[in-house]
């Protein structure tokens, strides 16, 4: 047993133009409950980011993309901080609505009847999307751009899909865009499970040669994974993405740099709650890994991590 080494609790002096990092610092001196785990995730996202052998993973489900977070995650492709996304359907489809339409501010005690009655408004949380928004805009952009990516093979992984629509969009907002131009794979593992995918189906309705290449995904992953030195993860919520990303870590010896981000209580035994230490007993994460479970809402502290790292690299 080492010897307890005792840091003294300093008290957090807000100051007039106080940077984020500058914050985060102050924070991680504060012995502030989550504080101080916001601000030790913050200090182990820069060590990942500074390791030129890591393999840098981001995971995410997608309700964080109909948000103002989006655009924090398209800043971190944008600037080096990611070589890999695992996400969800709801992702693409957020991403693209965005790209063709608005998205707008609700509250999340609105009249859901009368929404959906009066409106023809679906609320997600507090941001409120309405049909000709979603779905009708997915349909008129995509199925003609399926026409073009299928005409010389009809069976592609999911990450070659959501590369070719990046390649066809010009919006520097858009996280296809931005993936496809810095040569950041986006594997959707659950593709059929959201708006994008149900393109994809009414696509199949006249082209039943059409196949979805899942195994093609999972040997990208493999060798992915093979090939790095380190491998780190800012991990956002649960879920498939979430599983999708310490499952393959396994394979080599666990994760060396972890950060989960996460509302998610671990009593009932549910991977979103599941902290890293349970990881750790499956062999997904190293023992001795740099490893962070925040407790909070993603939209708050992944914008902080980010203002953060970014400042100091």
């Amino acid at each position: 047993m080492t010897d307890l080494e005792l840091i003294p609790v300093k008290d957090i002096k807000i100051t007039k133009n106080m940077s984020a990092d500058q914050l985060l610092k102050a924070m991680g001196e504060a012995g502030g409950f989550t504080a101080q785990k916001l601000a030790d995730a913050t200090n182990i996202v820069e060590a990942m980011v500074k390791d030129k052998d890591c393999l840098k993973i981001l995971s995410f489900p997608a309700c964080i993309m109909a948000t103002g977070t989006r655009g924090v995650i398209v800043d971190m492709v944008k600037n080096g901080l990611v070589d890999l996304i695992i996400t969800t359907c709801g992702t693409l489809d957020h991403d693209l609505s965005r790209s063709y339409a608005e998205y707008y501010k609700g509250d999340f005690m609105m009249d859901d009847e009368m929404l959906r009655e009066k409106y023809e408004i679906s609320r997600l949380g507090n941001v409120l999307v309405p049909d000709e928004c979603y779905g009708i805009v997915l349909e008129e952009n995509l199925l003609p751009m399926f026409d073009e990516i299928f005409a010389e093979t009809q069976s592609l992984t999911t990450h070659e899909i959501i590369d070719a629509v990046g390649a066809r969009l010009n919006d520097e907002d858009s996280l296809l865009y931005q993936c496809h131009k810095n040569k950041v794979p986006v594997v959707v593992p659950g593709i059929t499970d959201g708006s994008f995918g149900c393109q994809l189906w009414m696509y199949y309705q006249m082209h039943r040669k059409l196949r979805i290449d899942l195994f093609g995904d999972e040997q990208m992953l493999s060798e992915m994974m093979n090939a790095a030195k380190s491998t780190g993860a800012v991990i956002v919520g649960g879920g498939i993405s979430k599983h999708h990303v310490i499952w393959w870590s396994q394979f080599r010896g666990g994760l060396d740099y972890c950060i989960y981000l996460t509302t998610a209580e671990e009593y009932d035994g549910s991977l979103s709650g599941a902290r890293i230490r349970e990881a750790v007993s499956w062999g997904k994460v190293k023992a001795d890994a740099k490893k962070m479970t925040v407790e909070g809402d993603a939209t708050i502290t992944l914008p902080m991590i980010y203002a953060g790292v970014i400042s100091r690299i």
